[in-house]
């Protein structure tokens, strides 16, 4: 028991001195990798101000995604005031969808107390999830690593943690340690 302790304590102080890189990586079909699963640990209560940066926020499947990333922050620990988002508007005929279901979330938001500020960038591709406490995110896919469900009625629909994933990689990081070129 005492190694274990050893070793939590080794672990908190790496995260303390910002030296600490965690890799998550999803296998293709994996299940239990909600947003919640994967971010609870960095969302603190001092957490006010939050930015996504995710070229794809443009479908529907992928605006439910970042609402359902939203209703976390909301839930808390986190005292969330400010979501920034920059994405890439949708190139073909899905912009006005696009454009106004960005709008209601920025409205349904707004209820909550909670400011969305949306940006787009024709040259963006990273996806980036940064936290005013220093913790960063970065997942290969963005936010729309979940396959598409079976069926509307079947598990996995609304509870993400049954959702099965695509294969990708989460990097968590914290800035004190990453340089800004």
């Amino acid at each position: 028991m005492t190694r274990a302790e050893d070793i939590k304590k080794h672990i908190e102080k790496e995260k303390q001195d910002g030296k600490y890189h965690k890799q998550i990586r999803i296998e293709e079909n994996a299940t239990g990798y909600s947003y919640e699963k994967l971010f609870q640990e960095y969302l603190t209560e001092i957490v006010s101000e939050v930015w996504v940066e995710d070229p794809y926020i443009r479908h529907v499947h992928q605006l439910y995604n970042f609402l359902r990333f939203c209703e976390m922050l909301v839930k808390g620990p986190c005292k969330v005031k400010t979501i920034h988002l920059l994405t890439s508007y949708d190139e073909g005929s899905g912009r006005n969808q696009q454009t106004s279901g960005l709008e209601e979330i920025k409205q349904s938001l707004r209820n909550y107390g909670v400011t969305l500020n949306v940006s787009f960038s024709s040259s963006i591709h990273d996806r980036e999830i940064r936290f005013n406490n220093g913790w960063m995110i970065k997942i290969g896919r963005g936010l729309d690593y979940f396959k598409k469900p079976e069926g509307r009625f079947s598990i996995g629909y609304c509870d993400f943690d049954l959702r099965p994933c695509h294969e990708t990689t989460v990097d968590v990081f914290h800035t004190k340690h990453t340089k800004k070129m």
